[in-house]
């Protein structure tokens, strides 16, 4: 690695942690409600949110941009650890796309009043050290790897769907499309050799994402 993509890794780490993210494509937006006799804006709707509920949706989204802090991470590392030229632009792809769902969480939590997690930087040295081992068993066992870690991001993404206040109009369109991207995230990874992990290692995986998005939930 050269001294330029040294520090390009760096940077992006340290964007990741701190919560200075750069998106490529803009946040996601609702459709127009019908509101009264007038359509308005889902941001503007957001402000029928009640206090507790607003708290739930605060921290719903801080749990998703935690997940997308450790998916940084996860890819820096897996690229760092490949050898394949083709291998290291696809977790390059993979991780332009995630930046764009910090991007979109950490605004959303703007919005919201709140703050991302004060693990931050936990959460990313942990997941940087699991991408690494998963990319020192190989291409294909790393592609698992991140196959197996979309399955279960589009599962959270999923409940937090179900769990989302009605009318938060905004966090939904967020979470919807960050689902959508993790889905192809690990069709990608499958297609591209990817081989299933024995079960005690997603056992395991589950386990651990249990634990870090009970505790995002509050700090």
């Amino acid at each position: 690695m050269t001294l330029d993509e040294l520090i390009s890794e760096f940077d992006r780490g340290l964007r990741s942690m701190t919560g200075v993210s750069r998106m490529s494509r803009p946040t996601p937006e609702a459709p127009p409600v019908q509101v009264g006799s007038a359509e308005s804006p889902a941001d503007e709707v957001d402000t029928t949110l009640s206090a507790e509920e607003r708290a739930h949706s605060a921290a719903l989204m801080r749990v998703n941009h935690v997940g997308e802090v450790c998916a940084q991470a996860l890819y820096q590392a897996q690229k760092l650890a490949t050898k394949s030229t083709s291998l290291k632009r696809g977790f390059e792809e993979a991780a332009r796309e995630e930046e764009d769902h910090l991007a979109w969480t950490m605004k959303r939590l703007r919005d919201l009043d709140s703050r991302p997690s004060l693990l931050n930087p936990l959460w990313y040295t942990g997941s940087l050290a699991l991408g690494f081992i998963a990319g020192r068993f190989g291409d294909r066992v790393s592609l698992g790897f991140m196959a197996e870690t979309e399955r279960q991001v589009e599962k959270h993404l999923n409940s937090h769907l179900t769990s989302l206040p009605a009318n938060d109009h905004a966090s939904r369109a967020i979470v919807e499309q960050m689902r959508t991207d993790e889905a192809a995230h690990a069709v990608a990874a499958i297609d591209a050799g990817g081989v299933e992990l024995p079960f005690p290692v997603r056992a395991l995986m589950r386990a651990t994402s249990k634990v870090m998005t009970r505790t995002a939930y509050y700090i």
